[in-house]
């Protein structure tokens, strides 16, 4: 198995408002290793983009560790470590550069504030304009305004490389972008991929996309991962009713290998009234006794190395917890 790059340990994520608690991340665990694209999918609302934030420490966790090579990140020095060595690039490209900068200022930017000596910024800053596919003599003096849509999401990873990093974390990186120049800048990340050897975290709402982009998915539900495994597994043999009701609206025929599967219905819960037991059961088409007291671990699932937390692949739990009186449900 590839070497982890990060691991994430029951994090948690929570955002008070007067008397009311908004638990956005409920105890997330996850892998991310050398090399791999993993996506992380889910309805709007799940907590796929505080998830990535609190990963690099943009936001306190209330709980759990974060750790890099094994080692936990849990200071200031350990921060600034880790955001050199992990980058993010954010949604939109309109928001993140800054009006006021010529690019070649933008992408040199991260340099000073990690303290890179000044002589190493010029070649920095025009190999990470080249590998993005943007000419340095041609683009380096312009500013944000002069740039096409594109354009900015190509200067904004410029400046996540310009450290060379070991990960990227793409938060929707082409949800901003015209149809027409998404695919362009899906191919600009795989390429960076290949080329500089980075490992990806591709964040998505678009279930069909991390399909063809990713080695490994973990599915979102409600702050929480309900699912995860190899692509192809989760995708051709989703284990999870919440992630075959994903799968059922990509519009592939063959999506799922087939059978009939019920769309998903409602809404997705408020994070300040997470269902008791397990937090998919008001929407689940095969909920059964007693999926509303007992919120089910990840359990073994489909391929070698896919995981869901549901009851129908051990229903025995569920009375055990119930008999023992500890469900998770009771707890959290």
């Amino acid at each position: 198995m590839t070497e982890a790059l990060m691991e994430i340990r029951d994090l948690a994520v929570q955002f008070r408002a007067h008397r009311t608690v908004a638990r956005a991340v409920d105890g997330v665990s996850l892998e991310w290793r050398r090399g791999e694209i993993l996506g992380v999918v889910g309805e709007s609302g799940c907590g796929k983009s505080t998830l990535a934030r609190a990963m690099l420490g943009l936001l306190e966790p209330a709980a759990g560790s974060v750790a890099v090579d094994g080692q936990a990140v849990n200071g200031k020095a350990s921060l600034g470590e880790l955001r050199r060595r992990v980058q993010m690039i954010f949604q939109d490209p309109y928001q993140t550069l800054n009006p006021r900068q010529r690019v070649r200022t933008i992408v040199a930017e991260p340099l000073v504030v990690q303290g890179v000596p000044r002589g190493e910024h010029p070649e920095r800053v025009r190999r990470a304009l080249e590998d993005v596919g943007l000419e340095p003599e041609r683009f380096g003096e312009r500013y944000p305004h002069q740039l096409s849509g594109g354009q900015r999401q190509r200067v904004a990873i410029a400046a996540a490389l310009v450290l060379e990093p070991e990960g990227l974390i793409c938060d929707e990186p082409v949800s901003m972008l015209d149809a027409s120049v998404r695919a362009q800048i899906l191919a600009v990340l795989v390429e960076l991929r290949r080329v500089r050897d980075l490992a990806l975290i591709f964040i998505t709402h678009d279930l069909s996309l991390a399909w063809s982009l990713c080695d490994r998915i973990a599915v979102m539900y409600l702050g929480r991962v309900v699912e995860q495994g190899m692509a192809t597994d989760v995708i051709e043999r989703p284990q999870h009713p919440y992630t075959q009701a994903l799968v059922t609206a990509i519009p592939v025929p063959t999506a799922g290998g087939g059978g009939e599967r019920e769309l998903l219905k409602g809404e997705l819960p408020d994070a300040t009234d997470v269902p008791g037991g397990c937090r998919f059961h008001p929407r689940c088409p095969r909920r059964f006794e007693p999926c509303d007291r007992v919120d089910p671990p990840l359990l073994a699932a489909g391929g070698s190395d896919q995981l869901a937390a549901c009851l129908l692949h051990d229903p025995t739990l569920g009375a055990a917890q119930l008999s023992t009186g500890t469900s998770r449900s009771d707890a959290g």
